[in-house]
């Protein structure tokens, strides 16, 4: 495993935990409240109905927890050496091929499955991650509806917390034959071709689910033991990918292209394109040859 995180100068892990725990659980209280059409906490408005011509819940719920943690990093950080990019304040923050000129930097995602949190499925998160060197150090998944926050530290470990502060550990699955693995898939974003790699892959079975830090969990949990991301016309971001990448790292899982190629942030290039394979890393290098072998014949020059 890599050596223990070292942080920005004058911020200490422990103070940084206690923080993100705070931010967190606020952050649920806030998205549950919007998806329940009740009124939100610290101070944020109800939502319009989409009827009404006014903000939609979704939208109103993002901006909201968007917020919460911009600002709750900042006024409790406010001299750390980093910067902060959410998806909501990217259009403002990036500009294509040109990497923002930061040695620190935190990715967050306010509302990850906006489809799940639209549809009352529960399966959203909320992912925050801090990212050195284009590689994540720290990665927190939370999920408000079923009260689980799940904190990684690269080269610490990875864990989850309830409200009370309860942990619980990661569980991988004992699974390490491919033909026995199990898929956490998307219910959407699910095109010809990846119906045909999964075919490939000659998997055990699988189960859908929402966000993809709901499907990092289920693997977390050892309900499930690998998710494919395959880009078509759209990709997935960095803020996608970076929180739930960084958590399952820390717990000893892997998060690669097909190719073994690490993910990498803060490019210039949001977008996390290609065949990307998450797992408790059991059978990873296998799963990654197989993939590989079956895009070549699937979409060739496809870039794994």
């Amino acid at each position: 495993m890599p050596s223990p995180a070292v942080l920005p100068s004058g911020v200490s892990q422990d103070a940084l935990l206690a923080e993100l725990r705070r931010l967190s659980w606020g952050a649920a209280d806030i998205l549950r409240a919007y998806a329940r059409g009740e009124q939100p906490p610290h101070g944020f408005p109800r939502a319009l109905s989409v009827d009404d011509g006014g903000e939609g819940p979704v939208s109103a719920a993002d901006l909201a927890v968007n917020q919460w943690l911009l600002d709750g990093l900042s006024a409790a950080f406010p001299k750390a050496d980093w910067t902060l990019l959410s998806e909501e304040t990217a259009k403002e923050q990036l500009t294509e091929g040109q990497p923002l000129p930061a040695e620190w930097l935190w990715i967050l995602d306010p509302l990850d499955g906006t489809k799940d949190f639209l549809q009352g499925t529960g399966e959203y998160a909320v992912h925050l991650a801090l990212v050195r060197g284009k590689r994540p150090v720290i990665g927190v998944v939370l999920l408000p509806e079923a009260d689980e926050l799940w904190i990684g530290i690269i080269g610490e470990g990875a864990w989850c917390e309830d409200r009370q502060g309860q942990r619980s550990p990661v569980r991988f699955s004992p699974r390490t034959e491919v033909s026995d693995l199990i898929l956490v898939a998307s219910r959407s974003h699910r095109d010809d071709r990846l119906e045909k790699l999964i075919a490939a892959l000659e998997l055990g079975g699988s189960k859908a689910v929402g966000s993809v830090g709901c499907k990092v969990a289920t693997i977390l949990r050892g309900e499930t033991d690998l998710y494919v991301s395959l880009s078509g016309r759209s990709a997935p971001k960095d803020w996608d990918m970076a929180a739930p990448e960084a958590v399952l790292l820390a717990a000893g899982g892997r998060f690669t292209h097909a190719d073994q190629a690490e993910l990498t942030y803060n490019t210039g290039d949001v977008r996390q394109a290609g065949c990307l394979i998450a797992s408790h890393g059991k059978a990873h290098a296998e799963l990654g040859e197989r993939a590989t072998r079956a895009m070549a014949d699937i979409d060739p020059g496809f870039q794994v």
